[in-house]
C-alpha cells in the first residue's frame, strides 16, 4: 500500500529496489560518468493491449523509463532498463542541440549552486547596489531560478538555462516576495555554471521593504471564538486498500505516481450490478503553465510549465495529518528517486479519505408523508506540489452516483513587481506600498485515456439550440440538441460555451444501454478562460493546448504530455496542437480526451501575503451509463454527532431521525 510494497501488478511504480536496480544495470552497461544525473526515473507503463495479454495469463517485461543528462556537458539520454532481463533495451541520446531544442526538467541539485553563481557574479553585485543593497544585505538575498521561456536569442538555443530574480530580505524568515529587486535579471547556464546575460533597466525602483510575513510567529494573536471542527469515523472507513489497488463505494481503481505527473488514476472503473464497468484507463494532469501579462524585463518571459520543466511529482509536499487532510486518513508512500539515482521515500505523497458532500437525493411526498433524502459521500485522492512560489493541490473525487470529478486548488504567494513612489502599477494589480501582482493566467491540462465498458470509444460535442417558431414550435418553447460527432483528430478542438451549455459525451457504440442508445459519460467544464496571449507569441506556441478547451487524439503511447516531452527551452510547436494535425480517425476508436482548464488572475490586496485557494477543474458524469440512479440502495443514515443547539440547554442534543419514514 505504499513505497515498500511487493510488486503485486504491472502497473505498480517502482519500488525502491527497482529503482537501484535500474539505475545500476545503466550505469554498468553504459559505463556512465560521475557527472551523470537522472531527471526522471519512472516505471514504463504497459498500455491497454499489454494489460489484455497480462489478464490471459502472459507474462509482460518490467521496463524501467531514465532520463540520463551528463552535466558536464548537456548530453541527455533516453534509456529503458528491462528488469527482469537485467539489461538495457534502449539507450537513445536526445538531439536537444537541433531545432526545436528543449531541454529535460530543472532539478533540485542545480537549484543549490544557483544561487552562489549569481551571487558570484560582479555584473549582477553592481546592478543590485544601484539599488541600495549593501554587501550586508546579499547573503540574505533569495534568488528565485525561474525557467526560461525561449525567444530565439543565441544564448537559448540548445542551451540549459534559467533566468533568476532576486528579492531582498532582512531575515531569512522574511516573506521575499514582499520586496522584488525590480530591473535585474540574470541568465544563467547550468551547464557553464555561469551568468551568460545580464539584464540591468536603466530606470532604477527602489526595493520596497514593508515587511508582509505569513510565518506562525508574525499573527502571535489568533482568533478565540473558532471551537473545534472534529472529523469522526468511529467505525473505520468505506474503502479497502490492497497494494495500489482501491475499492470504494463500487469504485475500482489503481494508484500511480510519476515524477512528472505526480498522481495517476489506473483502470478506473464501477460496479454495475455485480458487473464491473471499465470507465478511464489512465487519468491524469500531464502539464500545466502560467503565462503573465507583464512585458517589462521581470516578467515577460515567466511562463512556467510546472510539470514539464520541474516535475509536479517530484515537488509533492509530505502531508500533515489533520492540517492536509481531515478525518481518517490513508496515506500512500511514493518510491522515488533523487537526482543522483539514489532511491527515497516521499512519505505520506497521496492522502486518500472521505468526506461528507451534502445532499446526494431528497424528495418530500406530501400526499402520502414519504419523506426521503440520502447525503452524498466522497472519496477523495489527492497530492500538492509547490513550486517555488505557487502551492498547487489536485483532488481526484469519486462520487456513489458514478461521478468523476477532478478540482485544482490554486494558493501560495503571487510573483510581485516593485513599483516607485507616486506610480501604479500597469500590468496587475496593487496588493500593498509600492508593490503590484502582474496578471497572470494558469492553465493545466488533464490526460483522459479513456474505456467506456472497454471497447472503441467515440466523442460527440453538444449544443443546446433554440428551435425556430414554427409550427412544430408554436409557442416558441422549443429548444432542441445540436449533435456533432469528432470523426478525426482536426474535428477535435474545441471550446466550452456556456450559453449553449456545450459538453462533450464519451460513449461506445458498440454496447446498448437500457434505453437502447450508447453507454456514455459526459464531460462538463467549468467557466474557464482559454490563452490570451497572441497565437504568434512564443508562449502560445510553446503551451499551445491551453488554445482550446477540448483535444481528442487517437491513442498513440508516445503522446504522453500536453506540450510535448521536454517544453523547458523549447522553442514550440510541439504537444497537442502537433498530435492532432495527424488527423487520425477517432472515431470508435481507442481515445484520449485531453481537457485543459484554468484561472485568470487579476491580483488584488486580498491575495497577499498567501493567496486564499482558488478552484478549478472539471466533472465527468454518467450520461446513459447506467440503467437508473445507482444511489438508490443506500442507506437513511442519520449522523449522531450532530446537535441542535436549541436543545442543549435540555440536555437533548442528539439529532432526531427523519432521512427516511
Amino acid at each position: 500500500m505504499d513505497a515498500i510494497v511487493a510488486l503485486t501488478h504491472p502497473l505498480d511504480p517502482l519500488s525502491l529496489e527497482e529503482i537501484a536496480a535500474a539505475v545500476a544495470i545503466l550505469k554498468a552497461a553504459q559505463a556512465l560518468s560521475a557527472t551523470v544525473r537522472f531527471p526522471i526515473i519512472r516505471l514504463k507503463e504497459p498500455t491497454k493491449a499489454d494489460l489484455a495479454s497480462f489478464r490471459q495469463g502472459i507474462c509482460l517485461p518490467r521496463l524501467a523509463f531514465l532520463l540520463a543528462m551528463d552535466i558536464s556537458n548537456g548530453e541527455t539520454f533516453e534509456a529503458i532498463v528491462d528488469l527482469k532481463q537485467s539489461t538495457v533495451a534502449s539507450y537513445v541520446r536526445l538531439p536537444l542541440d537541433e531545432m526545436p531544442f528543449g531541454q529535460p526538467p530543472v532539478m533540485l541539485c542545480e537549484f543549490e549552486t544557483i544561487e552562489g553563481t549569481v551571487k558570484s557574479d560582479p555584473r549582477w553585485i553592481a546592478a543590485v547596489k544601484k539599488r541600495g543593497i549593501t554587501d550586508e544585505d546579499i547573503p540574505l538575498i533569495q534568488i528565485d531560478p525561474f525557467s526560461s521561456g525561449y525567444f530565439g536569442r543565441e544564448f537559448e538555443q540548445g542551451k540549459r538555462i534559467v533566468r533568476a530574480v532576486s528579492y531582498w530580505r532582512g531575515d531569512i524568515r522574511d516573506n521575499g516576495y514582499a520586496h522584488p529587486i525590480e530591473g535585474v535579471v540574470a541568465v544563467v547556464d547550468l551547464i557553464a555554471n555561469e551568468v551568460v546575460d545580464l539584464h540591468d533597466d536603466e530606470k532604477i525602483i527602489p526595493v520596497p521593504k514593508k515587511k508582509r510575513n505569513y510565518g506562525r510567529e508574525s499573527f502571535p494573536e489568533t482568533r478565540a471564538d473558532l471551537k473545534p471542527l472534529h472529523i469522526v469515523q468511529p467505525e473505520g472507513t468505506s474503502f479497502s486498500v490492497d497494494g495500489w489497488k482501491v475499492e470504494w463505494q463500487g469504485w475500482s481503481f489503481r494508484v500511480g505516481f510519476t515524477p512528472r505527473e505526480g498522481l495517476v488514476i489506473h483502470e478506473l472503473g464501477v460496479d454495475d450490478q455485480g458487473r464491473q464497468r471499465p470507465v478511464i484507463f489512465r487519468a491524469s494532469v500531464t502539464e500545466m503553465v502560467v503565462p503573465y501579462a507583464d512585458p517589462t524585463a521581470n516578467h515577460y518571459w515567466k511562463s512556467a510549465f510546472d510539470a514539464g520543466e520541474y516535475g509536479l511529482g517530484r515537488l509533492a509536499n509530505c502531508l500533515e495529518l489533520g492540517c492536509d487532510c481531515l478525518g481518517q486518513i490513508h496515506y500512500f508512500d511514493v518510491p522515488a528517486a533523487d537526482d543522483f539515482g539514489q532511491p527515497f521515500v516521499m512519505k505520506n505523497a497521496i492522502c486518500m479519505h472521505e468526506e461528507d458532500y451534502g445532499i446526494l437525493w431528497k424528495h418530500y411526498e406530501f400526499r402520502n408523508g414519504i419523506f426521503e433524502v440520502r447525503r452524498s459521500r466522497r472519496l477523495v485522492i489527492s497530492f500538492f506540489a509547490t513550486v517555488g512560489n505557487y502551492d498547487y493541490g489536485f483532488y481526484w473525487y469519486l462520487y456513489q452516483d458514478g461521478t468523476i470529478q477532478l478540482e485544482a486548488k490554486l494558493t501560495g504567494i503571487i510573483q510581485t513587481a516593485a513599483v516607485a513612489n507616486g506610480e501604479t502599477y500597469r500590468w496587475g494589480g496593487m496588493v500593498d506600498d509600492n508593490l503590484g501582482g502582474p496578471t497572470h493566467q494558469h492553465f493545466f491540462n488533464a490526460r483522459l485515456h479513456m474505456d467506456i465498458d472497454g471497447g472503441g470509444n467515440t466523442v460527440t460535442e453538444h449544443d443546446f439550440v433554440p428551435r425556430p417558431w414554427g409550427e412544430d414550435n408554436p409557442y416558441g418553447n422549443v429548444f432542441d440538441t445540436k449533435t456533432r460527432v469528432l470523426k478525426r483528430e482536426l474535428d477535435s478542438p474545441s471550446l466550452a460555451n456556456g450559453e449553449t451549455g456545450r459538453y462533450w459525451r464519451i460513449q461506445n457504440a458498440n454496447v446498448t444501454n437500457s434505453v437502447g442508445k450508447a453507454p456514455g459519460y459526459k464531460l462538463v467544464a467549468m467557466p474557464s478562460p482559454v490563452m490570451l496571449a497572441q497565437p504568434e507569441s512564443t508562449v502560445a506556441q510553446r503551451g499551445g493546448f491551453a488554445k482550446k478547451h477540448i483535444w481528442v487524439t487517437a491513442f498513440d503511447e508516445k503522446e504522453k504530455y500536453a506540450s510535448g516531452d521536454y517544453p523547458n527551452v523549447h522553442a514550440g510547436g510541439d504537444g497537442l496542437p502537433a498530435y492532432v494535425k495527424q488527423n487520425r480517425p477517432i472515431e470508435n476508436a481507442d481515445v484520449v480526451v485531453w481537457h485543459s482548464f484554468g484561472h485568470t488572475h487579476v491580483c488584488k490586496p486580498e491575495d497577499f501575503p498567501i493567496m486564499p485557494v482558488e478552484y478549478t477543474g472539471f466533472t465527468l458524469k454518467p450520461n446513459g451509463f447506467f440503467a437508473s440512479n445507482i444511489a438508490m440502495d443506500l442507506p437513511p443514515e442519520v449522523n449522531r454527532h450532530s446537535i441542535d443547539n436549541r436543545l442543549e440547554a435540555s440536555g437533548d442534543k442528539l439529532a432526531q431521525s427523519c432521512c427516511g419514514k
